[in-house]
């Protein structure tokens, strides 16, 4: 028994070899590298790293920029949540138990956008949302109108970007969280029917907490999004701007790692990114994943 033991830990240990060697090198190696060049100044040109200590956490704590940034990704992080987790769940209820024709139709068209490329769609957005010579611009125009420069307001820039985000992801939410409201069994629901229960006590009571494992795994991903997805179109429209009013967490880093060459304060930053999205994360699994129903 004890030679049959040892020959199962050492294949398990064979079989998961080949993944934990990619994730040292890819995942462990670069977080701990981040986290070690956090501890000193240096411009990623220098021979010789200068070693600060905490000096850069205090630099990003006693910043306002850092608080700015902050609340700009939380707001990305609300907007995502309500457009690619909360509309989808409602289309995909309408789409499953209330419209009767046109549902293929309806399946690509959302699914469609999901396949080009995010700088293609943030290119085509600041094309058609341009103040000047859009074609929104000139419809609005008829009607007295005036279409405002977006990207040059700081209580904008952040909700068309998020739309632009969205315009891109909202496609395979809206599929993973159709497939599992069609999960739900159909005779659940007719029973409820029958009984005369409401669409929207179906729907809340029913549709919600029998497709939330489906759920929770959408609500996890539009979170990432919120911190990675719009940097492309932060990077593209905006850089940042204006005056940072656009910035995330993630544009930041990069903004202070190769525009600023600040490697020490772009490490501290992406440290500071981690602990934002474990928080979110132990958040997520302690208040949210108890109520999540698993099929059998």
């Amino acid at each position: 028994m004890k030679k049959r033991k040892l020959k199962e830990q050492i294949l398990a240990t064979c079989l998961i070899l080949p993944s934990l060697i990619v994730f040292t090198i890819f995942m462990f190696w670069p977080l701990a590298r981040t986290v070690y060049l956090s501890f000193f100044d240096w411009n990623m040109i220098k021979p010789v790293k200068k070693f600060v200590g905490f000096q850069n956490y205090v630099t990003l704590l006693t910043d306002d920029l850092t608080y700015k940034v902050l609340g700009n990704t939380l707001l990305y992080i609300a907007i995502l949540l309500v457009i690619n987790f909360v509309f989808p769940y409602i289309l995909s209820f309408i789409l499953s138990f209330l419209m009767r024709k046109g549902k293929g139709f309806y399946k690509t068209a959302f699914f469609l956008p999901s396949v080009i490329s995010l700088v293609v769609g943030s290119i085509l957005y600041v094309w058609i949302l341009n103040p000047v010579t859009g074609p929104i611009a000139k419809i609005l125009v008829h009607f007295g109108i005036v279409l405002p420069i977006w990207s040059k307001s700081e209580g904008l820039v952040i909700w068309i970007l998020s739309l632009v985000t969205s315009w891109k992801v909202f496609g395979y939410n809206f599929i993973i969280v159709l497939s599992g409201v069609m999960g739900v069994p159909q005779e659940v629901i007719e029973a409820a029917k029958i009984d005369h229960v409401s669409n929207y006590r179906i729907f809340t009571q029913i549709i919600l907490p029998m497709s939330s494992a489906t759920g929770i795994y959408v609500f996890i991903i539009t979170i990432v999004q919120g911190l990675q997805y719009v940097f492309t179109p932060i990077k593209v429209v905006t850089q940042g701007g204006p005056n940072y009013a656009s910035s995330n967490l993630i544009y930041q880093t990069y903004h202070e790692a190769f525009y600023m060459y600040r490697t020490g304060v772009a490490s501290a930053f992406s440290v500071l990114s981690m602990v934002l999205f474990v928080g979110l994360l132990v958040l997520e699994f302690k208040y949210v994943e108890k109520g999540v129903y698993y099929e059998n």
